[in-house]
Parts: structure tokens; C-alpha cells; sequence
């Protein structure tokens, strides 16, 4: 193959390759922030438009009110948006969706 070929070769995969690795490198450890009075006894993150909720992020642990955890929402996909449940002590649920976890640091339920 000549060069002139190779060159826009090149070119056009060093462009796809910069533009795939700033989203597979992006953190998406999130801190919730419990500020409502309840406890919450479930936590959920889905991939947004996934119609399962996967599993209990908190397992057999609750995040009492005035309480936060971080959490790792990386599930491997590469995806930044999920949708974001909380079950409180109460039985309430809170949804949350569209939330870019690459971008928000800290979600607060108040």
C-alpha cells in the first residue's frame, strides 16, 4: 500500500482512538448523600434505557439519614448515564434518570 494511503489511514483511527479513550478513562465513583429523613435500604444504577435494575448496591447494608458512601457505579459497559433508584425505610422509591455519573461527583437525595 502507497503512503499516501496509510497517512489519512492513520489519521482517521488515531481520531476514532481519541475519541473512545476519554470515556473509557472517566471515573464514575459517585457519592450519595442521604439528607431525607429515612433511611435508605436499597440502591439501584442502571445503565439508562436498561429495563432491569440489576442488583442492591448496598447489599445487606442501609445508608442511614445525614449519611453518605461512595460508590463505584462502573459496571464495565463504559456507559456514564444511568438511571438512579433509592428504596427508603418507608417503602418510598426515588428515580432519578439521565444521571451522567462521569460528570456528577456527588448525588444528594433530600
Amino acid at each position: 500500500m502507497s503512503s499516501r494511503f496509510l497517512l489519512p489511514l492513520a489519521v482517521a483511527g488515531a481520531f476514532c482512538a481519541a475519541s473512545v479513550l476519554p470515556a473509557a478513562a472517566l471515573d464514575r465513583h459517585v457519592r450519595i448523600v442521604n439528607d431525607t429523613g429515612f433511611a435508605i435500604v436499597e440502591f439501584y444504577a442502571s445503565n439508562t434505557g436498561t429495563s432491569d435494575w440489576q442488583e442492591d448496591i448496598l447489599g445487606p447494608d442501609v445508608l442511614p439519614s445525614g449519611a453518605s458512601v461512595m460508590i463505584n457505579i462502573d459496571d464495565g459497559t463504559g456507559y456514564c448515564k444511568y438511571d438512579l433508584l433509592a428504596v427508603f425505610e418507608d417503602g418510598d422509591q426515588l428515580v432519578k434518570s439521565d444521571v451522567n455519573v462521569c460528570e456528577v461527583g456527588t448525588f444528594t437525595y433530600n
